[in-house]
C-alpha cells in the first residue's frame, strides 16, 4: 500500500489510512527550505504517519510551524491537538468558528458518540487532544501565512461546512480545498481522467454557499487542486462542472422527497445511491456497480444525513426569522456544532 503520495513543489500526500480505508483520507503537507505545513490532520491515529512522512524528508517536528485546518469534521482536525503537542514551534491555524472545538473538543467527542457510540468513536479517532489556546490563530477571509518566504491566502469557504476556509499557494497557484471540491477517490479514475462527488454530509450543507466557494477557487486559475478525500485532482473547470451539476441533482432530490416522516431517511439514502450510480454510469468509471456502492457506502450515508439536516434548516428558517425581525445569523447552537465527515 503507498501511504505518501508526492507532487512536487514540495506538496506531499499521506494516507491517514482513516478507520483502515487506504486512499480514502489524506494529509497533505508542504515543505518550503527545510520547514514545513501540515494541511489537515487526519484522526489522532494519522500523527505517527505524518511525522514519519516529514522525517524521511529531512524535517524534524521542531521545524514545523503550521499545522492548517480547512475545517474541524474530525476526520480533517482530530489529530490537530497531538500534533501541535509533538511539534513544539507549530501554531494551529483555522476559521473562527472552529477554534472554540480546537480549545476543547468535548462537544464534537460528545456529539459523535452520540449518533456513533463510545466504542466505535474511540477506536476511529482514538484520544482528541485539545490545543493551548495561546497556539491558535484564526484565519479570516484575505489572511495569510507565510512559510519560508511561501504565501498561503485563506478564502472563507462556506457550503461544505460554515468553518471551511481553502488555501491559495502563491508558489503553485494551486488550490488546498478540504472538502470544498468535493471527494476524488482514486479507485475511479479512468485511463488518466480523475472525477469528482460532492459531500453534503452534516450539518452544515448550503448549495447556493458551496456554488459560490466553487466560483471563488475557478477565479484564481489553479491548475490543481488538492482534496482531502484524495489528494490532487487536475482539469479543475471540468470537474466544477461536474461539481455543479451534482450540487444542483443533490438538492432537487431532496427537495422532492421534504416531507418528513418515518422513511425519509432511507428514501435520501436511496436517492444518493441512485445519483453516485447514474454519476458511474455517465462517467463510466472502472468499477463494478457493487464496488462503486462499497466505495461510496460512507458517503451516500453521510451525504443523505447532511440533506436531511439542510432540509430541516430550511423548514424552521422562516419562522426564525419571523421571530427575530431581521435577517441575521440565525442558526442554532446545535445546527453550529461541527460534525465529522465519517
Amino acid at each position: 500500500m503507498q501511504e505518501i503520495f508526492d507532487y512536487g513543489h514540495g506538496i506531499s500526500a499521506v494516507d491517514a489510512c482513516y478507520d483502515g480505508h487506504p486512499s480514502q483520507t489524506a494529509v497533505h503537507i508542504v515543505v518550503e527550505r527545510g520547514r514545513a505545513a501540515i494541511v489537515d490532520t487526519g484522526t489522532s491515529h494519522a500523527a505517527d504517519r505524518v511525522l514519519a512522512a516529514l522525517a524521511a524528508r529531512g524535517v524534524k517536528p521542531e521545524a514545523v510551524d503550521y499545522v492548517i485546518l480547512t475545517h474541524v469534521h474530525l476526520d480533517h482536525a482530530g489529530g490537530a491537538g497531538q500534533l501541535i503537542a509533538r511539534c513544539p514551534n507549530a501554531v494551529l491555524a483555522v476559521h473562527p468558528r472552529g477554534r472554540r472545538h480546537m480549545e476543547d473538543p468535548s462537544r464534537l467527542m460528545a456529539a459523535t458518540v452520540a449518533i456513533y457510540g463510545e466504542r466505535a468513536t474511540r477506536r476511529v479517532y482514538g484520544e482528541v487532544l485539545p490545543v493551548p489556546a495561546a497556539r491558535v490563530v484564526e484565519m479570516h477571509e484575505g489572511s495569510v501565512l507565510e512559510l519560508a518566504g511561501r504565501e498561503f491566502h485563506f478564502l472563507d469557504a462556506p457550503g461544505h461546512a460554515r468553518h471551511h476556509v481553502v488555501l491559495h499557494d502563491s508558489k503553485t497557484g494551486h488550490i488546498f480545498a478540504g472538502d470544498s471540491f468535493g471527494l476524488s477517490y482514486r479507485a475511479l479514475d479512468r485511463n488518466g481522467v480523475q472525477f469528482v462527488f460532492p459531500t453534503t454530509s452534516p450539518s452544515q450543507f448550503d448549495p447556493a454557499a458551496l456554488h459560490r466557494s466553487i466560483d471563488r477557487m475557478l477565479e484564481l486559475r489553479p491548475e490543481a487542486i488538492y482534496v482531502t478525500h484524495f489528494g490532487r485532482v487536475a482539469e479543475p473547470r471540468r470537474l466544477a462542472g461536474d461539481l455543479h451539476r451534482l450540487i444542483d441533482a443533490h438538492a432537487e432530490m431532496a427537495l422532492r422527497l421534504r416531507e418528513p416522516g418515518a422513511q425519509r431517511h432511507a428514501r435520501l439514502v436511496a436517492g444518493v445511491r441512485d445519483i453516485v450510480l447514474e454519476e458511474a454510469a455517465r462517467q463510466r468509471w472502472a468499477l463494478t456497480k457493487e464496488e462503486v456502492i462499497a466505495t461510496f457506502e460512507f458517503d451516500i450515508e453521510l451525504n443523505a444525513q447532511g440533506l436531511a439536516a439542510w432540509l430541516d434548516a430550511a423548514a424552521v428558517q422562516p419562522q426564525q426569522d419571523a421571530e427575530r425581525g431581521d435577517r441575521g445569523d440565525t442558526h442554532s447552537k446545535k445546527r453550529d456544532l461541527p460534525l465529522k465527515r465519517r
